[in-house]
Order: C-alpha cells, then structure tokens, then sequence
C-alpha cells in the first residue's frame, strides 16, 4: 500500500540543502510532537491546527528548523499555511506543517513562496510525485524511509539521520491511511504505536522538531486492533531505517532487556546500553568489550546486581559473554557476530519486566557530518 494508491496529492522540490514538500488531502488528523521544552515554530502551529481534528493539506521543508526564531519564526509558520492553503483553497488552520534543519536562522520565505507554486503545479499520486515529496524532506539522509501495510491499508514517509534520541516522538514521519477513524482514536493508536520511535537513539540528542503525524482519508474500515498492530509495525521499520541511516552508521543493533524488576527499570537499562557512546564505538570496531554494556547496565538508574546475563545473537549464532553473572571468555566468537547488524540481549534476573532499544554504531563520520552541518 504505497502513498500513490491512497490518493494522496503531494510533490516536492531540493535544492542544494534547502526543500519544500505539498501534500493535498482530506482527513482527520493525530500527531505526536517532540517534548524538548525549545520547541520549534511549526510545532507549536502545527499542533494548534490539528487540534481540529481534520486537516486538507501538510507543507513541510527542509534545511532550516525554523526553530529558536521567536515570534518572526511564528509568524512565518503561519505564513507558510497560508501559502498552502491559498493553493489548495483551505483555511491556514486546516493546514499541517512541519520543518527540519539549522537551528536559530529565519527562513527564506521568498523562496518558499516560489517553489510552493512549483511544486503546487506538479501535485500527483504518481511514483515520482512521492518520490519527490520524500525527497525533499531529507537532510543529512542517505536515502529515504518508507514503510507500508497492505493488511492495514498504511503507508508511512520519514526523514532522519541525525539528532535522534527521542522523547514522545522523532525525527519528521508522516503517516497516511485509508482507513476510517476518528481523531481521538487515532491519537490513542499513535501514542502506543510510536514506541518504537520512542526506543531509537542515533546520538542522543532530542530535536526541536520531533513531528509524527497520522492521517485518516475515511475510504473504508480496518478493525482497529488489526490497525494498531500493523500501526506499530511500520514505526518499528522506520525506526530501523533511521538506524541504518544514523549520520556515519555502519551498523544497526537491537537492545533486548528481560529479567527486570519493572517496566522503567527494564527500559532505563535498554536505553542506557543504546545510548552509551563508548558500547556505540566498541560496535564501530567489532570490539565485544562487554564491560561497556555492564557499566551502561550499572549506571542507569535500574535495580541491578551482578548476575546479569548479556549474549550477543545474528540471525546464525547466539553468544553468551557473561552468563548469570559468570564470565565465559567467548569473545572471540561474539567479535564474528559483531561484524554485522545483531542484538544485545540482556537478563537482569530480577524479575519478569522486559523493553527494547534500537541504536546504532558510532564512527569516525558522525564527528565529519555535525562539525560540517551549518557550512
């Protein structure tokens, strides 16, 4: 089920770091939103606007935040719904917006003003419409993260690479379904499905911008258990595609935590072991320096002892490093493993609580990209 056969109208432009998105639609309207209390200016209108409940159309661009702009940042927020709403002869209000980019510079809205009518004049539900709307969201990404379900009638859009370690949502991701759902049910279905997201950490960092959002076009009914299942699947794919396009990332690793006293404890250590720099860097080099993962463990905040149980497992072999405690001296085996993609997976033998985290490695290109980004 890819956005072209929902019949959702977008297209897109990128010049050089800068881009401009359109997508024409009508339907009801949920979103989540970065809870970094410096929160940009089209999250604050965005989430004015949607509090209707229905939306007809999204602007969104790329390269600038519009972020710790002040009331002029605002103000240009409102302007660019205007801009898509003249176009698609709607109210500002029933316009979704979104941006992503450098921090603390006022846009170009004459040249978003520009490239609007540009992109307005080649609206589709073609392959290449979307492909161009995709497009035009990205920033430092290598390539494009999509995800569908055919079962749910889903089709989701995002962009992401670098400052992620979300809290509530991340990075920007819009979601079209043709289902029909009111909007409080798909906020209720949203706020769980976005756990994944809520999971993955590239560096730590918790944008300005975070903006996930769920739009209902109403064209048929999908049971909603049956939806919120598949809802939830899709976010974890794109969770996973921003793993594997973390900024310098070579690989991506999966952080399974079972044997907590509770539920925070066991996602506190998850976290803590997807977030620690020196587990990322050991991953970067196939280094199975698991005393890492035992400090991250120790340090999170969680009810621990030393017997804890860390493997590490691919799709062939399962290691056991340390085993209820005990060392095994298999590091030479867990190196092999460590060569690509696997999972950590950790027993805290404390009780029955378990969470996940989803991470990837750390190398020599992360420090290239950020000390190059605003030039």
């Amino acid at each position: 089920m890819e956005l072209t056969d929902l019949g959702v109208l977008c297209n897109g432009v990128k010049e050089g770091k800068l881009g401009l998105g359109l997508a024409k639609f009508n339907g009801t309207i949920a979103g989540v939103f970065t809870s970094n209390k410096i929160k940009a200016a089209p999250v604050i209108i965005c989430k004015e606007n949607i509090s209707l409940g229905y939306a007809k159309g999204l602007i969104v661009n790329s390269g600038n935040a519009n972020a710790y702009t002040g009331e002029r940042g605002i103000e240009d927020a409102k302007e660019m719904c205007k801009i898509a709403a003249n176009l698609f002869n709607c109210d500002a209000k029933e316009i979704a917006i979104a941006s992503t980019g450098v921090i603390g510079r006022r846009l170009d809205m004459e040249w978003i003003r520009k490239k609007a009518v540009e992109v307005f004049s080649g609206l589709g539900n073609t392959r290449e419409c979307a492909e161009r709307f995709a497009n035009s969201i990205r920033t430092t990404d290598r390539f494009i993260k999509k995800a569908f379900s055919e079962k749910a009638k889903i089709s989701a859009i995002a962009k992401g690479a670098g400052m992620i370690a979300p809290n509530l949502a991340t990075m920007l991701c819009f979601i079209f379904t043709s289902a029909k759902f009111e909007t409080g049910e798909l906020y209720e279905m949203l706020k769980n499905a976005v756990k994944p997201l809520n999971r993955l950490t590239v560096d730590g960092d918790t944008s300005t911008n975070d903006t996930v959002l769920l739009i209902a076009l109403g064209k048929e009914r999908v049971e909603r258990d049956v939806f919120e299942e598949e809802l939830t699947k899709v976010c974890y794919s794109i969770a996973k595609q921003i793993a594997k396009d973390g900024e310098g990332a070579t690989k991506v690793f999966e952080v399974f935590v079972k044997g907590a006293k509770s539920s925070k404890d066991a996602e506190l250590v998850a976290k803590a072991i997807a977030n620690s720099l020196l587990v990322k860097t050991a991953i970067f080099g196939s280094d199975p320096n698991w005393g890492r993962i035992i400090s991250a463990i120790g340090y999170s905040g969680a009810e621990v002892d030393e017997k804890i149980t860390i493997a590490f497992e691919n799709d062939e072999h399962n290691v056991k490093l340390v085993d209820n405690g005990v060392i095994t001296g298999m590091e030479r085996e867990a190196k092999e493993v460590m060569k690509g993609d696997f999972k950590i997976i950790v027993d805290l033998h404390k009780g029955n609580c378990e969470d996940f985290a989803i991470g990837c490695d750390l190398s020599y290109d992360y420090v290239k990209i950020n000390s190059e980004y605003t030039t």
